[in-house]
């Protein structure tokens, strides 16, 4: 059975537990709009026990949970503006993004949005990243607080439906009355606390990665193209239909005399041009895991079955496409002399910061290879999707929630800086409300520039 089955099934149960425990606790549920809030005692006394008892550590670390955090604002600010360039001048990159700026995380956003660079978001990841993030971004700021004395009330869950949170809630005119550095450690403890999980996380997942998968075929991502002004085309020869992540109507031009293939002929300004290539001709597609019954793992070998071939072989290619194994009767090309396919890998995930940071992270994967798991099918790719949503979210967690917003962890953090440099809280107020409405602006405008190239 399809595992989205069990997890419709869960979600439903768990729903009706939910449900079931609102009516059940309905006399300690305290209402606010739309959110129902369950105070408790839950982890009151961990929270009390590593305060005190490593209170040295922790004040050690405070300086440091301060540092990360003011990194973290730059950061957060920094992606916000290269997004809000992409977003004002790519539509097309946002149209293939597809997901809003500001959305909030629900269980199925691939699936919703069609988005086939992600993996699968189901509900059961979205409880158990949520249980983890959440509860330990919570207990953070208990620690930190416990740590400098400062109360804490209670703890607990908050319900919207069948989605649900943690909070602690600190005596807040204790944590009024402290020293700015000890506000700062317990204002930014959350989301310090989200960049050790994602690291944590990160080195299980690698370990796990290195350990259940192998490599298993070559991808690629398009044929071999060029960009062309539409004003080139010398001649439209015909139409050819063929099967490339699903059936592709392309019109046969010459330009400057050489064959090419283009998606619209009509088109005015730069288009692309696909070569009259082997792996067009041939309508290659999928990933590619065997040559000549040679087996492929990753480009190298198919660097090296490419280097006893030449041009004009007939080779049969098999490729793994929508998770069927696919046969190719294939006559290569030549290119300097040598046998040519045709194909553009998936290569470099792209230059500047991002790309160089991905690239960094990634390090254990070769960007053009496809893995398979080693053992146990299914579960090993279930495991390590979690693990990886584990890791992307308590990232985004931390950026997110340093963004210099009053509904963010970072708005408290940076209106006490503002507040402790200009020793004034009416300018600080003033400064804070400014840059506040500027960042819902900025939201704003990014929600309308997204409608306006999806629809």
């Amino acid at each position: 059975m399809n595992f989205l089955v069990y997890d419709l099934t869960f979600f439903v149960l768990f729903s009706l537990f939910i449900a079931i425990f609102l009516y059940v606790k309905r006399k300690q549920l305290k209402r606010e709009g739309i959110i129902y809030l369950y105070k408790s005692n839950f982890g009151l006394k961990i929270i009390d026990y590593i305060g005190k008892k490593y209170k040295k550590l922790l004040d050690k670390a405070e300086w440091l949970v301060i540092i990360v955090c003011y990194l973290t604002m730059a950061a957060v600010l920094y992606l916000l503006a290269k997004i809000v360039y992409v977003f004002l001048n790519f539509p097309d990159f946002v149209r293939a993004i597809k997901i809003p700026p500001i959305m909030p995380l629900i269980p199925y956003i691939p699936e919703i949005f069609k988005i086939d660079f992600l993996p699968p978001f189901y509900f059961t990841y979205w409880i158990v990243v949520l249980a983890i993030t959440a509860i330990v971004h919570e207990f953070f700021h208990g620690i930190f607080s416990r740590k400098n004395d400062v109360r804490v009330k209670k703890t607990g869950f908050y319900f919207l439906g069948p989605f649900t949170g943690a909070f602690v809630e600190p005596d807040e005119k204790q944590v009024s009355k402290l020293e700015f550095r000890k506000k700062a450690a317990i204002f930014g403890a959350g989301s310090f606390s989200n960049w050790l999980l994602t690291i944590i996380f990160f080195l299980i997942m690698w370990g796990f990665f290195v350990s259940a998968y192998q490599p298993a075929g070559v991808m690629f991502n398009s044929y071999a193209f060029q960009i062309a002004n539409s004003t080139d085309i010398g001649e439209i020869v015909g139409q050819t239909s063929l099967t490339f992540d699903g059936q592709m109507n392309l019109t046969e031009v010459k330009i400057k005399n050489e064959t090419y293939f283009v998606k619209n002929a009509s088109e005015e300004g730069l288009i692309v041009a696909f070569e009259d290539t082997a792996a067009l001709r041939s309508g290659l597609a999928g990933i590619i895991v065997e040559i000549d019954d040679y087996r492929v793992g990753n480009y190298e070998d198919m660097k090296e079955v490419f280097a006893n071939l030449n041009p004009g072989d007939e080779v049969i290619i098999k490729t793994l496409y929508k998770q069927e194994i696919k046969s190719y009767e294939v006559t290569l090309g030549e290119r300097n002399g040598k046998p040519f396919l045709g194909i553009v890998l998936v290569g470099s995930t792209g230059g500047g910061i991002i790309g160089r940071v991905r690239e960094a992270v990634m390090f254990f994967r070769e960007p053009n290879t496809y893995y398979a798991p080693k053992f146990f099918g299914n579960l090993t790719i279930f495991i390590y999707n979690l693990l990886w949503w584990m890791v992307f979210i308590n990232l985004s967690v931390a950026l997110g929630n340093m963004l210099p917003l009053g509904i963010f962890d970072g708005g408290r953090f940076f209106y006490i800086t503002l507040k402790e440099i200009t020793k004034s809280e009416k300018f600080s107020k003033k400064v804070f409300s400014i840059v506040t409405y500027f960042l819902l602006f900025v939201f704003l405008l990014l929600m309308v520039s997204w409608a306006f190239s999806i629809f």
